[in-house]
């Protein structure tokens, strides 16, 4: 296998964990006689300070040539002003709309050895082993019109949360064809109570699961959703929705494994490139400190080699390596523990097989 991967560190801790996941595609690469070519850009708000474009064009030619994407992360307090006409995650935005990288998938499996890391009960995580897909360039997010102006002497904001029959059908397809090689079982959530638009999502939702008779369909409002996350998650198995219930679910989700740096994620297009990061932000209170934890950046390297190369055994090695440090002790401070970056990377380098 020769590949093309593009590296965007962008800000914050983004350049220390994506520095240690380099280390571990090198290392795979080196053991499975793999070439792997990196080729590191900038986005984000170190892309706003170099180039005034938080997404510049010599970063979005890099990607579309690439085979697959991994990012650090974006943002911090440099750029955080919300009056600002160019904004760090613009650039993410950008960059998602242009590569067509319109499902995000975020997987949750509650390891044993860190389910005293969680804030929750151990009874509220047994059995936790669940997959959410978020539709991830439609919705509020991109919706028109967007707008600021005033009304009847007042100021006013606009958003629209926009869907089409073809941006529900895709997504709910994709979540039902993972499903089909887990449990077989989707939850769509949407607020079809209030929203005209979850109306539509429901109605898509319930054609296309005509398509995967195996596959049984429930449904669910986003808010009671939100609190059986908490209280029953091991009774999901597949979660579909839109991009703005996703976001902030997948973030809710994140607290059962007790620490938002174990997460990895996926953004795919409809062919095989993809942009893979931790779910994370930049952590602008630790950076340059060396001791941010790299095994979502790690983790989400794995679903790089899986997902766009297609080396499902390079992917479970990596995976087993990190789960085998952490068995035996190895943890950064988010997880109990006093390793660095480098020496949590360090310690899933020497499991690596």
């Amino acid at each position: 296998m020769n590949a093309k991967i593009v590296l965007l560190p962008g800000d914050g801790i983004g350049p220390e964990i994506v520095t240690q996941a380099r280390r571990v595609l090198e290392a795979i690469a080196k053991k499975h006689g793999h070439t792997f070519e990196f080729s590191e850009q900038h986005i984000g708000g170190i892309a706003i300070d170099e180039t005034g474009n938080p997404l510049p064009d010599a970063t979005l030619q890099a990607c579309k040539n690439a085979d697959a994407v991994l990012l650090g992360a974006v943002g911090g307090p440099k750029w955080d002003d919300p009056n600002a006409k160019v904004r760090p995650e613009q650039g993410l935005l950008a960059i998602r709309k242009a590569l067509g990288l319109f499902a995000n998938i975020r997987p949750l499996t509650i390891h044993p050895d860190l389910a005293d890391a969680s804030p929750l009960k151990m009874e509220r995580l047994t059995g936790v082993d669940l997959i959410v897909v978020r539709e991830l360039t439609g919705g509020i997010y991109f919706g028109q019109p967007r707008t600021r102006d005033t009304k009847d002497g007042h100021e006013r904001a606009i958003d629209t949360m926009e869907y089409s029959r073809p941006e529900v059908d895709r997504i709910v397809r994709l979540a039902c064809k993972i499903a089909m090689g887990r449990s077989k079982k989707v939850t769509s959530v949407d607020k079809a109570n209030v929203l005209e638009s979850s109306r539509l999502w429901r109605t898509v939702a319930n054609e296309v699961a005509v398509d995967f008779p195996e596959v049984t369909m429930e449904h669910q409002l986003v808010d009671s959703c939100a609190m059986r996350l908490i209280s029953h998650a091991a009774t999901f198995d597949v979660i579909v929705t839109g991009n703005m219930f996703g976001d902030i679910l997948t973030d809710e989700a994140s607290v059962l494994s007790g620490s938002l740096g174990l997460l990895p994620s996926a953004s795919l297009s409809e062919g095989t490139l993809g942009l893979y990061e931790p779910i994370h932000g930049s952590a602008p209170d630790i950076a340059g400190k060396g001791i941010a934890n790299p095994l979502g950046t790690i983790l989400s390297a794995a679903m790089l080699l899986r997902h766009s190369l297609n080396l499902e055994n390079e992917a479970k090695a990596i995976e087993a390596a990190v789960f085998s440090a952490v068995a035996e002790g190895s943890r950064t401070g988010d997880l109990g523990g006093t390793l660095g970056t480098q020496e949590m990377a360090d310690a899933v380098l020497n499991k690596l097989s």
